[in-house]
């Protein structure tokens, strides 16, 4: 599967950024547009919308860039998420194992619901995180 985003129906935030609630939104019209049943995949998306944005926020020095598009195969949900920060996304293993540290929670759940992640660092600073949620 090619995770290069379709140009017709693609949505690319850059300046204005969305919150998590206006990127679901965002989200949400782009499935509606999609050809065939997105239904199933509505609710994983949402949730995967949401960690990527909120953590740029919380995590990553701020949200930078925002995109998503399908694949050009059709067969799958492309989301781009830049922050400022090139600190990797990490997991909690146990509730309470770093009380002095929030989160940990989401990217376990993020990397369960896509079919692929990618992070890299950006040439500038920061990084970007690239998940791909199957459609069929």
């Amino acid at each position: 599967m090619s995770d290069q985003p379709v140009p017709v129906g693609d949505v690319q935030v850059s300046s204005g950024l969305p919150s998590a609630a206006q990127a679901r939104r965002l989200v949400m019209d782009l499935l509606a547009a999609a050809p065939g049943d997105t239904s199933r995949v509505q609710a994983d998306a949402s949730l995967v919308v949401s960690e990527l944005v909120s953590n740029a926020e919380r995590h990553g020095g701020g949200l930078v860039a925002f995109r998503a598009g399908l694949t050009a195969d059709g067969s799958g949900l492309r989301l781009q998420v830049e922050d400022a920060s090139r600190d990797l996304p990490h997991a909690q293993r146990v509730l309470g194992e770093s009380p002095d540290r929030a989160g940990g929670f989401g990217w376990p759940i993020v990397m369960r619901l896509a079919a692929s992640v990618t992070v890299e660092d950006l040439p500038g600073g920061g990084k970007r995180i690239v998940a791909v949620l199957p459609l069929v």
